[in-house]
């Protein structure tokens, strides 16, 4: 089967946004790694700069503008569907109410965490990377992928961190807090490093005919 390019950024963004939900969904449990303890949404969500960099390499900021919108949308809609199926009574023979409702039940606050860090860390990372796309003119992909992201990553989880869990108890205070996000951030960088190769293949892949 032959795939035009529209074909293609169709693709990627049907991975964008299930990598955008896998990361909000899945990502309540927290798993260590490296002796940092961190959410399982680590694995998808930096799947989410990969691809807009990738696809505004290729098409330019207009595009990525539209897969910022249509994964604030997807994240609206998914978080009013799931608050509606946790709200519903569960049918007597649904043995497992209470485990659904906790494992399904994320806090408004951290809701709205998600929500704007995801907003504000996509459009920087928009931003940067057409900055570093200017500043080199055009060369360095590896630059520009890695600068954007590790910037817009920080954004992310200083965001989320702060507007989800700081002063939540008297224990999260701005330092305790910053202190948790910190190694989050570092394991972030060092995935964004890794996902480089990723998306030179990535490039390639969207301009080939």
């Amino acid at each position: 089967m032959k795939l035009s390019r529209e074909d293609k950024i169709g693709i990627l963004l049907g991975i964008f946004i299930a990598a955008l939900i896998a990361a909000n969904l899945l990502g309540t449990k927290i798993t260590v790694l490296f002796g940092i303890s961190v959410s399982v949404g680590i694995f998808a969500y930096p799947i989410t700069f990969l691809v807009t960099d990738i696809v505004e390499e290729v098409e330019g900021k207009k595009k990525i503008k539209k897969f910022v919108y249509a994964g604030f949308v997807a994240l609206i809609l998914v978080m009013i569907l799931t608050l509606v199926s946790v709200v519903l009574p569960a049918a007597s023979r649904y043995d497992y109410n209470d485990e659904y409702k906790i494992v399904f039940s994320n806090s408004i606050r951290i809701m709205v965490a998600s929500l704007v860090a995801f907003l504000i860390s996509q459009f920087h990372d928009l931003w940067a990377f057409n900055f570093w796309k200017e500043k080199t003119k055009g060369r360095f992909l590896w630059l520009r992928n890695n600068a954007s992201t590790i910037a817009s990553q920080f954004i992310d989880t200083m965001l989320f961190m702060f507007i989800a869990f700081y002063n939540v108890t008297p224990k999260f205070t701005a330092g305790f807090v910053f202190s948790l996000a910190m190694p989050y951030w570092f394991l972030k960088i060092f995935m964004t490093l890794c996902d480089t190769p990723f998306c030179y293949l990535g490039v390639k892949w969207l301009r080939k005919e």
